[in-house]
């Protein structure tokens, strides 16, 4: 995994991806207390960055592979990008997705013409059964983080901020990422350290959830309680990567743990001065800043909406915050 797979998979994401802004207010900047900046990967197509690592692992694939189909296993941004791609390119999409994931995200996947076979994710590994359905069926399959042409893909936003940042004239900067498994964190930091290397990414994630902050603080893999729950459906993962951890490990700074309730107030501070609706899990990183301020280091801190499909339910208990 190297800076030049994530320069490669930007060529291929030309004229596919969205190049997503940088957002500012001035309200969100006296909250923290600092320069806050927001690259909204909710606008991303699919509503997630998920996209970018979908297509680039799809648009990788040989005529064959695409002829016999994808397989993948996500709570819904993972499953909505490769069966955005995947349908793009020709391909068959098969996605494996939790029972209780959001219905919107089931939907959507459906809707753009994948497979979804559903599991309980409190007794059944996805694991297992995605690995064994592609051996049925010959798919190839592709995982949501640990899989080296996804890292490259999300990388690609991690360029963008350096590029978006230097015409702004800001060169440092400590970046607040949501994070699952790291594929998102892992290819922007890969990113920064080629073209920006004086910002440093920052891993945030759900209280209960903190997989990413506890290993980064043992300098080890380590594992979540599976009892746990949060509104964070999309970044609620077992564990870092084998392939992510080292390069978080070598490349970020303390990971950030931020409850529920300040994922809500986040959400519903991003529409009222951001005009940009994010979902719970997406909305981590930019809760991290807004409301953990002694957890950052200088002046400025750019934030990552990694989503933004949520129901319409919880995005009133975000509004009911304000």
């Amino acid at each position: 995994m190297n800076i030049d797979m994530i320069r490669a998979a930007a060529v291929r994401l030309q004229g596919h991806a969205r190049v997503t802004p940088l957002l500012s207010s001035p309200f969100l900047d006296k909250i923290a207390g600092r320069r806050i900046l927001v690259k909204p990967e909710c606008l991303q197509h699919t509503g997630s960055f998920k996209f970018r690592g979908g297509w680039a692992a799809v648009s990788m694939l040989s005529d064959a592979q695409l002829m016999s189909g994808v397989i993948a296993y996500s709570s819904g941004n993972h499953a909505q990008g490769v069966a955005l791609a995947a349908k793009e390119h020709g391909a068959p999409a098969v996605i494996v997705m939790p029972s209780d994931a959001p219905k919107i995200k089931i939907d959507n996947t459906r809707a753009l013409g994948a497979e979804v076979i559903l599991y309980d994710r409190a007794t059944e590994d996805r694991d297992e059964i995605g690995t064994r359905i592609a051996n049925q069926r010959g798919l190839t399959l592709i995982k949501p983080f640990d899989e080296p042409q996804v890292i490259a893909g999300q990388g690609t936003v991690g360029l963008e901020i350096a590029a978006q940042a230097a015409a702004l004239g800001i060169t440092q900067a400590q970046v607040a990422v949501c994070c699952g498994g790291g594929g998102l964190s892992s290819g922007i930091a890969l990113a920064l350290a080629a073209d920006a290397p004086q910002m440093q990414v920052r891993t945030c994630e759900p209280v209960g959830f903190d997989d990413v902050a506890r290993s980064l603080a043992a300098g080890k893999i380590l594992a979540n309680t599976p009892s746990n729950a949060s509104i964070c459906d999309a970044i609620v993962t077992t564990q870092p990567g084998n392939i992510t951890y080292p390069i978080m490990h070598a490349h970020c700074g303390a990971g950030l743990a931020v409850s529920d309730d300040d994922c809500l107030r986040a959400m519903g501070l991003a529409f009222e001065r951001l005009k940009i609706v994010v979902e719970p899990g997406g909305a981590v990183a930019l809760a991290a800043a807004l409301f953990y301020p002694d957890s950052f280091q200088g002046d400025t801190v750019i934030a990552v909406t990694t989503g933004g499909n949520v129901d319409t339910a919880t995005f009133a208990r975000a509004l009911d915050t304000l």
